[in-house]
């Protein structure tokens, strides 16, 4: 059994949600380069195209979605536009999210909404749409982007860890149910990357940055995107094939 075999998704069609920055884009770009035909989904189709413009430049084929996760019905909507496209889906990349840092004295109603609509209904709506097809075709991926703090939570984020706890345990009940149709369901759990999501506080106080993240994990840095990349890959291939309903956590020791 080649490497190619095991990692390669040539014929393959993914959807990456919020894979126009960070993370999200990085994940694209890979899938691509292993051989998928990618969806490229963004709050807007102009945030996607420097994405879509990345694949294309190297031969890949990409799609591109712009849908707001909090609106009503936003994610069955989805997974219909990227079905239009390409008439099947074998992977599902759930990575968009909305993180508000708040304790829990200053949670506001609105800021828990927002998070509700986009980590939890989002995706329950998601997978209410795509795990029956994928069933139907005897093999499907869903990798979920969770975080480190599902499972070590801190205060800031009460409730963008409490989403993120709740959304790998749908991962880990409907892999159950959909294992016996090879359709597999994993979350990748990053700890502390470094993404536009924490540039402001990066640029605020540099020396500061450094400091908390040096102490916070053994390797005393700060993650990539890009070394997301291969884990995904990973659990998005038949390389995972014997793996449903676990996490992977990429935090640099913790």
């Amino acid at each position: 059994m080649s490497l190619q075999s095991i990692f390669g998704l040539e014929g393959r069609t993914a959807l990456v949600t919020g894979s126009s920055r960070g993370i999200g884009a990085a994940i694209a770009k890979g899938l691509a380069d292993a051989g998928a035909s990618v969806i490229v989904h963004g709050q807007s189709k102009d945030a996607t195209a420097a994405t879509c413009d990345a694949i294309s430049a190297t031969g890949g084929t990409a799609f591109s979605i712009g849908a707001d996760l909090a609106g009503p019905n936003a994610g069955s909507h989805l997974i219909a536009q990227a079905l239009h496209f390409t008439g099947r889906l074998d992977i599902l990349v759930i990575n968009a999210s909305a993180q508000i840092n708040a304790t829990l004295d200053d949670l506001t109603s609105e800021d828990l909404e927002l998070q509700l609509a986009v980590n939890l209904r989002s995706t329950l709506a998601m997978l209410q749409a795509v795990l029956p097809k994928m069933a139907a075709q005897k093999w499907g991926r869903v990798v979920s982007i969770g975080s480190i703090n599902q499972s070590r939570p801190k205060s800031i984020v009460t409730a963008y860890a409490a989403t993120k706890a709740a959304q790998h345990n749908i991962i880990q009940s409907q892999a159950r149910d959909f294992a016996k149709h090879n359709v597999l369901l994993n979350t990748l759990a990053p700890g502390l990357i470094d993404t536009d999501r924490n540039a402001e506080r990066k640029q605020a106080d540099p020396e500061a940055w450094q400091r908390y993240a040096a102490g916070l994990n053994w390797m005393g840095r700060e993650g990539t995107a890009e070394e997301m990349v291969g884990a995904a890959l990973f659990l998005a291939s038949d390389a995972c094939s014997f793996m449903t309903g676990e996490t992977v956590v990429l935090s640099g020791g913790y």
